[in-house]
């Protein structure tokens, strides 16, 4: 398992400022006409059959390594034995708008990027899915995905029937706090705004990190959230803020400030949540009662890709539920295959086993009902949301 003092989580990447913001929402919103490409100029010439490779570019620490050898992939190793196709794979992808601004010359000039499958977080992948950067895939070549997808995951607004976009890994948006130290149970959002929590808050620094979850705090259906709902939320944050009871926002840093106690409760994630409970079982993730956020970051494949069928064949596989289980059980997050649930369960390995009842990796029925996936905010809203959230915290 991943050191819970590394930043793991830098896929949930935090917002720069205005500028970058300004420019990535005027290239996305039409600012810039020719940024957009047409379905039929967005697939290349494939070169799967006869040139068995494919280029994979995903975050650090986000796939499965050997205890004694972290340069070997034991279930990547195991697709290129079975399938002969070799496997570049790159962890090249460090933020969202990081990356963005590394492919997009490429990607809005009609050009290849030189990756034939990528991993970026849905809020990201929804860009790319407006401008016609990414290819629509065969599902027809992807049995497993076509069964064993979470059907929870399986058609967001922005890309419906997931026919361009694959989970690679899920996860939720939620609270995080020490019960012992705090002395009770956190069970709603503003059980966060308690007078004995005051300067011991934090909250995510990032726009499409912190929104959703503070919107489910104040009753609002994240599925169809409107800018009265948004600017509602930045109100009281404001006020909480003039008030002090936020310490401040953060971005993976929560992780230090969560483990030394200079914070009690925050907004978190839970596959860190996970890591840190390895060391601390006091530390506690909680699905507020009013709802979390159900997030994924998934796999695409950008235009021109040289090997598509390569990409989609490596895709599924890591769809067969024996393969996402041994995946599940290295990275911690929620497994887009619930499948895999059976297969973790029936392993001799005792603490192997046990990842199976942890509703972190599987959640249960009580708690899928309070997750919901959040209406991504549109290219003609991120500069006045932006805008105004940035004001908030102080960017």
């Amino acid at each position: 398992m991943a050191d819970p003092e590394v930043p793991r989580l830098s896929r949930r990447s935090v917002l720069s400022g205005f500028g970058t913001v300004g420019a990535l929402a005027a290239l996305a919103g039409c600012g810039v006409p020719a940024a957009y490409v047409s379905p039929a100029e967005r697939a290349g010439r494939d070169r799967s059959a006869r040139d068995r490779k494919l280029v994979f570019a995903n975050w650090p620490l986000y796939i499965d390594t050997d205890d004694d050898d972290p340069s070997k992939r034991p279930t990547l190793d195991a697709f290129e034995k079975r399938s002969g196709v070799s496997v570049k794979y790159t962890e090249e992808i460090n933020d969202n708008d990081e990356f963005f601004g590394k492919v997009s010359p490429a990607l809005m000039n009609h050009q290849e990027t030189g990756r034939d499958l990528v991993v970026i977080s849905d809020w990201m992948a929804a860009r790319f899915v407006r401008l016609g950067w990414v290819q629509e895939m065969d599902r027809a070549a992807q049995p497993n995905v076509a069964r064993y997808l979470d059907p929870q995951l399986r058609s967001p607004a922005f890309d419906k029937g997931r026919r361009h976009s694959v989970p690679w890994q899920s996860g939720i948006t939620g609270i995080a706090y020490n019960h012992r130290r705090l002395g009770r149970e956190i069970r709603h959002m503003s059980d966060l705004w308690a007078p004995d929590l005051k300067g011991r808050v934090t909250l995510l620094s990032g726009l499409d990190e912190a929104f959703a979850l503070l919107m489910q705090g104040d009753g609002v259906d994240i599925t169809r959230w409107t800018a009265h709902d948004f600017h509602s939320m930045c109100d009281r944050v404001e006020r909480l803020v003039r008030k002090k009871q936020i310490r401040r926002f953060t971005g993976n840093d929560y992780i230090k400030d969560l483990s030394t106690g200079d914070v009690l409760a925050c907004q978190a994630y839970s596959g860190d949540v996970i890591q840190l409970q390895a060391d601390n079982p006091d530390i506690r993730f909680v699905v507020p009662e009013e709802g979390a956020e159900l997030w994924a970051e998934s796999l695409m494949i950008p235009n021109l890709a040289r090997h598509k069928r390569n990409a989609e064949k490596l895709i599924d596989y890591y769809y067969e539920p024996a393969v996402a289980a041994e995946l599940a059980a290295w990275v911690n997050y929620v497994c887009p295959v619930p499948a895999a649930r059976e297969v973790l369960a029936s392993s001799k390995d005792r603490e192997t086993a046990d990842l199976a009842d942890d509703p972190l990796i599987f959640p249960d029925d009580v708690m899928r009902k309070r997750l919901a996936i959040a209406r991504d905010i549109t290219s003609a809203e991120r500069v006045e949301f932006a805008t105004r959230w940035n004001a908030v915290v102080g960017l």
